[in-house]
C-alpha cells in the first residue's frame, strides 16, 4: 500500500520534475507587493525581489513562488498588468541565474501562460481552478504542475472541515481532468488561513491532516505566519517562524510532502528533524517486518 512518503515524480513545465515523499520539500515565498500580511513591501523592487529568492536558494529552498497580488482578508485586487509588470522581471532574472523550479502565485490565466514563458514550472492557484476558466487549460498546455488549493472565500462552506475540503477539491479536479491537466502534474493544498474562520478550525484541519490523503494526491502545507498561529502564540505576523517551524515538522509527520513558508532556514532545519524521525520509524517498521 503506498505511503505519502514513497517517492512520486512531480511532473513540471519545461521538462521538469522533482521528487514528492521521501523529503520534506520547501517553498519560498516571495510576494513582490507592497501589502502582503507579513512581508509587504520586502520585495519591493524587483531586486529585491530577486536578491530575496536566491538567498532562498542559499538557505534550501527546492521551488520559489513568486506573486504580485497580496492574498490578505481584505487586500484590494491588482489589475493583470501590474501584476504581470510586477513578477515577469523576477521570474526572468531567477530563471536566468539559478535552475531553481519557480512558481507562479496566480489566478489569472494569462498571467500563468506569460510566467511559464518567461522560465516558471508550476503554477500555484489560491482558487483552485474555479475562478479564472480559463487557467486550467493553460495549465494543461504548457504543460506546468499546478497547486489546487482550498479556499473558503466566496461560498457557503459545509459544517465539517474535511467534508468541506473533499467538496471543493474534487470539483477543482473534475476541472482539471477535463481541461486535460496529468494527474502526475497536480499538487493540493488545504489552504490554512483561507476563510478558516476561527483559530480553532485551523487547527481541527492540521490535527486531521491524514485524512486528507484518501484524495490521492501529494499535499502542501501552507500555514507560514497565518493569523492562527498569532491567536495561539500572541504573536504578530513577523515573529511567527518558530510556531511555523513547529507545524512544519507536524504535518511533515502526518504527510504533507511541501512547505510553502517566508523563513526557509528554521523551517528547513524543522524538517530535517522530521525527515530523520520518518527513516527511523520506517527503518524499525522494515527491521520488524524482517522478524515476522
Amino acid at each position: 500500500m503506498p505511503t505519502p512518503f514513497d517517492p512520486v515524480a512531480w511532473k513540471l513545465a519545461h521538462g521538469r520534475q522533482i521528487t514528492l515523499g521521501p523529503r520534506g520539500l520547501i517553498m519560498a515565498i516571495i510576494n513582490v507587493t507592497p501589502d502582503s500580511f507579513s512581508d509587504g513591501g520586502l520585495n519591493a523592487s524587483s531586486s529585491d525581489a530577486v536578491r530575496n529568492a536566491l538567498q532562498a536558494v542559499d538557505d534550501g529552498a527546492d521551488i520559489i513562488d513568486i506573486g504580485g497580488e497580496s492574498t490578505r482578508p481584505g487586500a484590494a485586487e491588482v489589475s493583470t498588468a501590474e501584476e504581470q509588470d510586477r513578477v515577469l522581471p523576477v521570474i526572468e532574472a531567477v530563471a536566468a541565474r539559478s535552475d531553481v523550479l519557480i512558481s507562479i502565485d496566480t489566478y489569472r490565466a494569462s498571467t500563468a501562460e506569460l510566467a511559464v514563458t518567461a522560465g516558471a514550472h508550476i503554477v500555484n492557484d489560491v482558487h483552485g481552478l474555479q475562478r479564472d476558466p480559463d487557467l486550467a487549460g493553460v495549465v494543461a498546455r504548457t504543460p506546468a504542475g499546478v497547486c489546487i488549493m482550498h479556499t473558503g472565500r466566496g461560498r457557503e462552506k459545509l459544517p465539517d472541515v474535511i467534508e468541506d475540503q473533499f467538496a471543493f477539491l474534487r470539483h477543482s479536479l473534475e476541472i482539471a481532468r477535463g481541461a486535460g491537466i496529468a494527474d502526475e502534474a497536480i499538487v493540493l493544498d488545504p489552504g490554512f488561513g483561507f476563510n478558516k474562520e476561527t483559530p480553532r478550525e485551523n487547527i481541527e484541519l492540521a490535527a486531521r491532516f491524514g485524512e486528507l490523503h484518501a484524495l490521492g494526491f501529494p499535499l502542501l502545507a501552507g500555514t507560514s505566519r497565518k493569523r492562527f498561529l498569532g491567536a495561539l502564540t500572541g504573536r504578530e505576523a513577523p515573529d511567527r517562524d518558530i510556531a511555523t517551524a513547529a507545524t512544519s515538522a507536524l504535518l511533515r509527520y502526518a504527510g504533507a510532502a511541501i512547505f510553502r513558508v517566508h523563513n526557509v532556514a528554521i523551517n528547513r532545519d524543522a524538517l530535517i528533524v522530521a525527515d530523520a524521525m520518518l527513516r527511523a520509524r520506517n527503518d524499525r517498521q522494515i527491521s520488524r517486518r524482517q522478524g515476522d
